[in-house]
C-alpha cells in the first residue's frame, strides 16, 4: 500500500473541474454544464508503479470569495474548506477567460495565506482547460506559463477536458509533486520516467 493523498480541485464555477475530474475517472464527458452545487469528493484508487495510493479529491467552487454588499470581496473562514490538511491543489482557469485566471491567481494566494504555521508547503498545479479552443484564448501558453513556474512557483499544463488531452499527464504531474515532497526518498521516484503512462492507472 502506497498510502492516501487529498486533493482538491478548484477554480472559477464552468472551467471544466467536474468534466476535467469524470475524464480522469470514467473517461466521459457531459456535454452540459451543470453547475456544482455543493462539494463532492471522489476516491478513487490509483496504481503507481506497483504501489496502491487511496486519493480523495475534492470537486467544488467552496473556496472562492463572494462579494459583501458593500462590493469588497470576502473570503469564507479556512477552517470552513476543510481544506488546509489538504496535500495537494488544482487550480483550473479557462484559457479564455482572463477574469477565471485572475480567480485562480487569488485562490493561490489566500491558500498561501492560510495555510497553517508548520505545515508543509501543499503542491499547486494550475491547469488551463479547454485547449480544444486554442484560436480564442487570451493569452500566449508560453508567457502564463513562465508567469506561473517562475512567479507563482507553481506547476503549469494545460489540457482538453472535453478531448481528454493530457488529463491524466495533469494528475500524473500532480502526484509526482505531492510524493516527491512527502517521501523524498521513495525508490519508485528515484528513476527518471517513474510516472510513465503504463505505471501510472486507476484500479
Amino acid at each position: 500500500m502506497g498510502g492516501s493523498l487529498r486533493v482538491a480541485v478548484l477554480g472559477a464555477p464552468g472551467v471544466g473541474k467536474t468534466a476535467i475530474i469524470r475524464q480522469f475517472l470514467f473517461g466521459d464527458y457531459p456535454e452540459r454544464h451543470r453547475p456544482t452545487d455543493e462539494p463532492r469528493l471522489y476516491r478513487p484508487a490509483v496504481l503507481l508503479d506497483g504501489a496502491v495510493y487511496d486519493l480523495s479529491i475534492r470537486d467544488g467552487d467552496v473556496a472562492g470569495p463572494s462579494q459583501s454588499p458593500g462590493g469588497v470581496e470576502e473570503w469564507p473562514d479556512p477552517k470552513d474548506w476543510s481544506l488546509q490538511d489538504t496535500d495537494a491543489f488544482v487550480l483550473v482557469y479557462d484559457i479564455c477567460s482572463p477574469d477565471s485566471f485572475d480567480y485562480v491567481k487569488a485562490l493561490r494566494q489566500r491558500i498561501a495565506e492560510t495555510r497553517p504555521a508548520g505545515a508543509p508547503e501543499a503542491p499547486i498545479l494550475v491547469v488551463g482547460n479547454k485547449r480544444d479552443r486554442q484560436r480564442l484564448r487570451f493569452g500566449p501558453r508560453r508567457a502564463l506559463a513562465a508567469l506561473v513556474r517562475r512567479g507563482w512557483r507553481c506547476g503549469y499544463l494545460e489540457c482538453s477536458a472535453k478531448y481528454n488531452w493530457h488529463v491524466l499527464r495533469l494528475f500524473r504531474e500532480l502526484l509526482r509533486c505531492a510524493l516527491v515532497r512527502a517521501r523524498p526518498a521513495h525508490p519508485a521516484l528515484r528513476l527518471q520516467g517513474a510516472l510513465h503512462p503504463a505505471r501510472c492507472s486507476l484500479m
